[in-house]
């Protein structure tokens, strides 16, 4: 899918919205998968990307998070987090899906299908522009913000 339009997709959105990718055209988009709200790995993302928005922002790039949990979760989790961007529920899977982020995981000794922590860049023109699959949380958000400010605005 990289260098290829992203297909439009919408799911329910906190703040009482609905995210359409197609209204997103015009401005960079960062697309997080995590596997769980108010988890340690996701709440560290989550904080980095948060205390790193308005760069983000001053590039012409916005960011949503997506996990299965539901709407109710998100928003109390972004409530307790202060997070400055809206996270989208995808109980469904369909977005998981079109980004082949669903993945067989081990825990705790079981097999369980869950989220893979990835991260895309998709720019002004709804194209995939950068991936990042099996996130390792430290680090990672400097590296998409470094890869955000070396996109050219058109």
């Amino acid at each position: 899918m990289l260098d290829q339009s992203v297909p439009n997709f919408e799911l329910e959105s906190t703040g009482a919205k609905r995210f359409a990718l197609s209204s997103n055209i015009g401005k960079h988009l960062v697309v997080y998968f995590y596997p769980k709200d108010d988890t340690p790995g996701c709440t560290t993302e989550g904080q980095e990307f948060r205390d790193n928005y308005d760069e983000f922002v001053g590039h012409n790039c916005d960011i949503v998070g997506i996990s299965r949990d539901s709407l109710k979760s998100h928003e109390k989790f972004k409530a307790k987090m202060s997070f400055p961007f809206e996270l989208l529920s995808d109980t469904d899977e369909v977005v998981c899906e079109l980004f082949g982020v669903m993945k067989m995981k081990n825990m705790y000794g079981k097999q369980v299908r869950g989220i893979e922590r990835s991260t895309f860049v998709i720019d002004e023109k709804g194209v995939l522009v950068r991936e990042w699959r099996g996130v390792k949380v430290p680090g990672h958000v400097a590296e998409v913000l470094a890869f955000v400010k070396s996109l050219k605005t058109q």
